[in-house]
């Protein structure tokens, strides 16, 4: 190669062309050169026709190569009728049906072309082959009717029609039929349509459609045959049944009776509807029941649809979720404000069915009220005894008494049994709960319902039963023992309290001791109480017994009265001193104090002013829970004069008091010498 052909930089283009690119310019250019046809004028007959032959040759040799392209042949025909050789493009169509004669579009074109030339019966004849070929094909009947109806045949329209519906076609197809025969004014034969319409509805369609249920009566309403239109909905409704109602056609037929100003037929179209339709089918039915209430009804009324609503509501709810309790009381209480009594058991029965999966109380808390609503109802609304009594033993039989009990249902069913003066009944009811579940609410229960009936040979023998199930509960040994005491025996009373006493473990043993005291405080036993306070003093020093102790002999009532109370401070400061609870000791002495003051000399004043403890302020260490410093914290300590151990500490502090007063003094003297300084100031 010669050294000028040589490629000095072989670095790539900025501006990189593709093969995409190149092909597309290149035709791009071929269409810029391809040369406008020429225009060329026919002058005479001898060159229109070789014009023609050169086109026809065309058209034949596109036909030749692809005989199923209709498009070519259509073009074909068309270009003939342009040149009005009617019967050269009558010949082309009809080639081109033997080609494809299942295409639509031929056949349309085809008919266009006779009734544009207005060949009529041409057209007719193209028609009939085509509603016979093809006679699913509905935009076939539609123009074939539509152009007898121009041509003002209405008898050969009709009968296209009746050839048309013995096909059952679809819908709109009866609807256009019904229309044509409307338009001339034929309500008769358009009442008939209907009819076979309907009754081909019924006889061919799986699921036929309200909706033409409705067009026939709104038709026959239009037309003021309103016997007629409630005739139809009637019917509409006895075909569908209750398994296939659907909530429009009860709207229309209520809109219907609405507008006839049969407002109680209204009424009752909407409350069976409402009745039987399942609550979700029904929004639109309940806004439109709403709405004539609102209208034509009263107070009465436009409440029972809002109670509908809201029964709707709690449906729903207790059906997403049969559990929740909660909605099947407001349900209920909705349905015993505004039901018969059948209705309501109805619901009450569902609520009780639906028994929590679980056997623990804190799941069975809310159910139980379900009962016990369900037996009070029957016994108060309903007054009926015999189901009352039905609904307390069936939720007694339901209840796993082995694992627990509900005292209140047992309770509640031996006051139903005694309010219906059948004593034995309820003493039963209550004797077994106490053998299959004994509890503390039971036994109390039955021992009040014995009190009320004064037996107490029995409440004796249920108070003894109570105490071997629970000897911890003092309260039962001190109404046991009140008991007694009401009815006289003391010695009986107090051999009750000194069993309680006795026990070795007790609730509340604060209450049951001061029931005690008093109880022989009541009968002026004084030397009793003396020794029961001494009894209890040896089990606990707490203060308040101290308290009670000396408060005790102060009211005693004898001479000895004021040196005893005097003498029990004394014993009880004494047995205070190694308590590690000062505030308890303050409150002794404070006491004592008020004590002294009322009742003391001036001496017994000073001797208890010299015992009272001194508060000052201390500062101790805090830590964390996790062992680390957490700073300081100040509190509050009591330094008694009483105790020796404490002694020194108390002669630092008078001592560092003595040194901060004369440092006090000399510093005011310095600044001031002829000034008196005031003690109480420094």
């Amino acid at each position: 190669f010669p050294l000028a052909l040589q490629v000095k930089n072989k670095a790539p283009a900025e501006v990189q062309i593709t093969a995409e690119q190149l092909l597309r310019e290149a035709k791009e250019r071929e269409l810029e050169l391809l040369p406008p046809p020429p225009q060329q004028k026919i002058t005479d007959v001898e060159e229109l026709n070789d014009y023609k032959l050169r086109k026809r040759k065309t058209f034949e040799d596109n036909i030749r190569k692809n005989r199923t392209v209709i498009s070519n042949w259509i073009k074909y025909a068309q270009w003939e009728e342009s040149l009005k050789e009617i019967q050269r493009a009558r010949s082309i169509y009809e080639r081109a049906l033997d080609v494809d004669y299942r295409n639509v579009t031929l056949w349309l074109k085809y008919a266009e072309m006779e009734m544009k030339n207005r060949q009529v019966n041409h057209a007719r004849n193209i028609w009939d082959r085509a509603i016979t070929t093809l006679p699913r094909v509905n935009q076939f009947w539609y123009k074939y009717t539509y152009m007898e109806e121009m041509l003002g045949n209405v008898a050969g329209s009709r009968q296209v029609f009746e050839r048309w519906m013995e096909w059952q076609p679809e819908e709109q197809a009866w609807h256009s039929y019904i229309n044509f025969e409307l338009r001339y004014k034929e309500v008769d034969r358009a009442r008939s349509i209907y009819e076979r319409y309907i009754l081909f509805t019924v006889l061919v369609l799986v699921h036929p459609d309200v909706k033409n249920w409705i067009k026939y009566a709104r038709f026959e309403e239009k037309h003021s045959y309103f016997a007629h239109a409630r005739k139809v909905y009637e019917r509409a409704v006895e075909f569908f049944g209750e398994e296939h109602m659907d909530e429009h056609l009860y709207v229309a037929f209520a809109k219907f009776e609405e507008n006839q100003k049969e407002f109680e037929r209204v009424r009752v179209i909407y409350k069976y509807a409402l009745d039987r339709i399942p609550k979700q089918d029904a929004q639109n039915l309940f806004k439109n029941y709403t709405i004539f209430e609102k209208k034509f009804g009263d107070r009465r009324g436009i409440e029972d649809i809002i109670v509908s609503k809201r029964r709707f509501q709690y449906e729903e709810e207790v059906k997403a979720n049969p559990h929740n309790y909660d909605a099947w009381f407001d349900y209920l209480r909705l349905v015993e404000s505004d039901a018969d009594a059948e209705a309501v058991r109805e619901v009450y029965e569902r609520a009780i069915a639906n028994v929590p999966p679980i056997q623990e109380k804190r799941h069975w808390k809310r159910y139980i009220y379900l009962w016990i609503n369900y037996a009070l109802y029957e016994e108060l609304e309903a007054k009926a005894s015999k189901r009352t009594r039905q609904v307390y033993q069936a939720c007694l039989e339901l209840l796993p008494h082995k694992k627990f009990t509900f005292a209140k249902m047992w309770l509640l069913y031996a006051q139903f049994e005694i309010r219906q003066k059948n004593l034995p009944l309820a003493r039963r009811a209550l004797g077994t709960s106490i053998g299959k579940c004994p509890k503390n609410k039971l036994f109390k229960g039955y021992i009040e319902l014995e009190l009320q009936l004064r037996e107490f040979d029995r409440c004796r023998k249920l108070y003894e039963k109570f105490l071997e199930f629970a000897p911890e509960n003092c309260t039962s040994w001190i109404k046991f023992a009140e008991l007694e005491t009401i009815l006289g025996d003391i010695d009986r009373a107090r051999a009750i309290y000194e069993l309680a006493i006795g026990q070795p473990r007790l609730d509340m043993p604060e209450v049951l001791w001061k029931s005690y005291i008093d109880f022989e405080i009541e009968q002026e036993e004084y030397e009793k109480t003396r020794n029961l306070y001494r009894r209890l003093l040896q089990r606990t020093q707490h203060v308040k017994v101290w308290i009670s102790f000396a408060q005790f002999e102060l009211s005693a009532g004898r001479e000895e009265r004021l040196p005893r109370c005097r003498q029990i401070y004394e014993e009880a400061n004494k047995a205070m001193r190694s308590c590690e609870e000062k505030e308890e000791r303050v409150m002794l002495l404070e006491s004592w104090r008020s004590f002294e003051d009322e009742f003391g000399t001036d001496a017994t004043k000073e001797r208890i002013d010299k015992l009272m403890p001194e508060k000052i302020k201390k500062r101790r260490k805090l830590q964390a829970e996790d062992g680390s410093d957490a700073g300081w914290e100040e509190y509050y300590d009591y330094i008694f004069p009483e105790d020796t151990a404490n002694q020194p500490n108390l002669k630092l502090l008078a001592m560092a008091k003595l040194w901060k007063k004369q440092q006090q003094e000399s510093e005011a003297a310095a600044v001031d010498p002829d000034k008196d300084i005031d003690e109480s100031q420094t």
